[in-house]
């Protein structure tokens, strides 16, 4: 189930960065570079959160881990992959 909840998760960060590169690169696209740090840290914090919420009311300490892991594995995943998208 935390598979498919962190899946769904980056799943809708992913959405919402093609949508908003759409917005930018159609209205001013001179504001890409700002659009991609200030999306990079939002996806930051809120990767933080999850997982310092998850940790914080994990039932046991491995389960905690291994949802990191997984969160902080797919989060530097995407990050190789909305670096290396051409748009």
């Amino acid at each position: 189930m935390k598979i498919f909840l962190a899946l769904l998760f980056f799943l809708l960060l992913g959405v919402a960065y093609v949508k908003g590169y759409d917005v930018v690169k159609r209205r001013s696209p001179e504001h890409l570079p700002h659009f991609y740090l200030i999306m990079a840290t939002i996806r930051m914090l809120l990767v933080m959160t999850v997982v310092g919420l998850y940790v914080f009311f994990a039932p046991s300490r491995e389960d905690a881990i291994h949802f990191a892991v997984i969160i902080l594995i797919m989060y530097a995943i995407t990050m190789v992959v909305t670096l290396s998208m051409r748009h």
